[in-house]
This record gives structure tokens, sequence and C-alpha cells, in this order.
């Protein structure tokens, strides 16, 4: 895979798990509405997705070191890859009862976290338990956080 792409890849996978799964708890524990949760998860696949990808953009044009092909590959490849690993998450709130369903998400946000953390120790000869924990600790910290977050705005205006 080539530098472009990777960027792509690595930035919209981690983005699109963490941030949809800080979405769509924040929002159950705010509302426990299917409905709100699954339009969060469609909001951040599309806006967030285009938002990321044009942040890459600029990041990578900014650098001076990349051509135009390059450039556009890191872009439409970090609006796939957060499209696809947001979307990912439609699946299980439409199979199951939302709060199963949330459940089913963390873990499955977190199981992916977990294997492209490794891949990223193995790449980089780290201690693959290091980038592993350093990775599931901010990813769970988004994830309690914003379940306060939503169950307080649920409290003061609810």
């Amino acid at each position: 895979m080539n530098h472009s792409i990777k960027t792509g890849f690595s930035f919209g996978l981690t983005s699109g798990i963490i941030t949809t799964l800080g979405l769509m708890v924040g929002l159950n524990s705010g509302t426990h509405s299917k409905l709100v949760v699954l339009g969060g998860i469609l909001t951040i696949a599309i806006a967030d997705a285009f938002s990321d990808a044009l942040g890459i953009h600029i990041s990578e044009e900014s650098e001076n070191k990349h051509n135009t092909k390059e450039i556009w590959q890191a872009t439409i490849s970090t609006f796939l890859f957060k499209f696809i690993f947001a979307s990912m998450f439609v699946v299980p709130v439409l199979l199951f009862k939302l709060s199963t369903a949330i459940i089913i998400s963390i873990i499955l946000g977190l199981l992916v976290l977990i294997f492209i953390s490794f891949k990223i120790a193995k790449e980089q000869k780290e201690k693959e338990w290091k980038v592993i924990a350093e990775h599931l600790v901010i990813a769970l910290v988004v994830v309690v956080i914003t379940y306060y977050v939503g169950s307080w705005i649920s409290l003061i205006f609810g």
C-alpha cells in the first residue's frame, strides 16, 4: 500500500471508529433513540468523512512534499475509509436493540483498533501491547466522556 493510501486508511479507520463510537454512546446516553443514533452515524459517515478528507488534503498540501496525485489519493482514501468504517456501525443498530447494538459496536470498534494497532506495532518494531494499550485508552476515554456528556445533557435538558 503506498503512503498516500496508507495515510487515508489509517486516518479514516481511526477517526471513523473513535468519532462514531463517541457520537453513538453520547447520543444513546442522552436520548435512548435508535433514530437519533442512526441519524448521527450517517451524519458522521458523510459530513465528517468530507471534513476529514479536506483536512488531510490541506495537511498533505501544506507539507510541500507530495505531488497532486499523492494528495488526491490521500484525500479520496481518507473519505472512503472514514465513510466505510463509520457506516459499519449502522448494521448493529439496524439488527439489534439499541443497548445491545451499542455494546456490539464498542466491541467491534475496539477489536478493529486492536488489529490495526498490532499491525502498526509490528511494522515499527514496537512492543505490541504498548501501542495497543495507548490506542485503546484514547478510544475508551472518548467513549466514557461522551457517555457522561450525553447523560448530563439529558439530565439538564431532558
